[in-house]
């Protein structure tokens, strides 16, 4: 009998044992297919959506730490003119597709919003108020980050972006390089009067950062995306 009691005993623990290995085998299974499907990672401050990485500087939406098109920070990217999703040879009124049409704010719209079409899932172009957060609750400082002059831009959390002045394009050249740079905004401007023919954007110098409005929105201009 108690031969037959140590086989028993013995069996139950094998089987015991095989229910615990196919859970533990199962809850990989599920672990790995959740990591597999989900493409965006977070780590406190820092992360990445559809590929791009963003830093939370404390404001209401977290910056990309590159423009698009740019293959690091300090990289100038392409240049889009106003509420286009592709860059071409020359930056002029007459291919513009949006100068004289009626559009308050492209911002996610993917037919317009640069950085919607080009980087997908939540990314897309700043809104004028977002430009203005960034502007007015972060620490700015004119530096060379790799040769490129630009501003590396600090929010209250201490974390941080650079902002390369990249210039702007008009016709088929690219003006202002290392001296000044021009950011898209998703808006046009207040002014009725020049609603179908400019829009919102970041102006940054060595010495003045601001946000206004620029008349020619078919000028080629970074884009630096957010999302929420």
């Amino acid at each position: 009998m108690r031969k037959t009691t140590n086989l028993l005993d013995w069996a139950r623990s094998l089987s015991a044992m095989s229910i615990l290995l196919a859970s533990c085998t199962l809850m990989f299974t599920f672990t790995s297919c959740s990591d597999d499907d989900d493409d965006d990672s977070s780590s406190g401050s820092s992360g990445s959506s559809n590929g791009h990485a963003y830093v939370d500087l404390g404001l209401s939406v977290k910056w990309a730490t590159m423009n698009i098109g740019a293959d690091s920070p300090e990289d100038y990217g392409y240049y889009y003119a106003w509420g286009e999703t592709t860059t071409k040879e020359e930056y002029t009124y007459s291919n513009s597709a949006t100068y004289g049409i009626e559009l308050a704010d492209i911002s996610g719209r993917s037919k317009y919003d640069a950085a919607t079409a080009n980087w997908g899932g939540n990314w897309r172009i700043p809104t004028k108020s977002e430009l203005s957060e960034l502007k007015n609750n972060c620490t700015w400082l004119w530096v060379a980050t790799n040769g490129v002059k630009g501003y590396q831009v600090t929010g209250s959390n201490g974390n941080s972006i650079f902002l390369p002045a990249a210039g702007y394009r008009y016709g088929s050249n690219i003006t202002e390089q290392g001296e000044v740079g021009n950011y898209w905004s998703s808006q046009t401007t207040d002014n009725p009067n020049y609603e179908t023919i400019s829009s919102s954007y970041l102006q940054i110098e060595s010495d003045e950062v601001s946000v206004g409005y620029i008349f020619y929105r078919y000028f080629g201009l970074t884009i630096r995306p957010v999302i929420d």
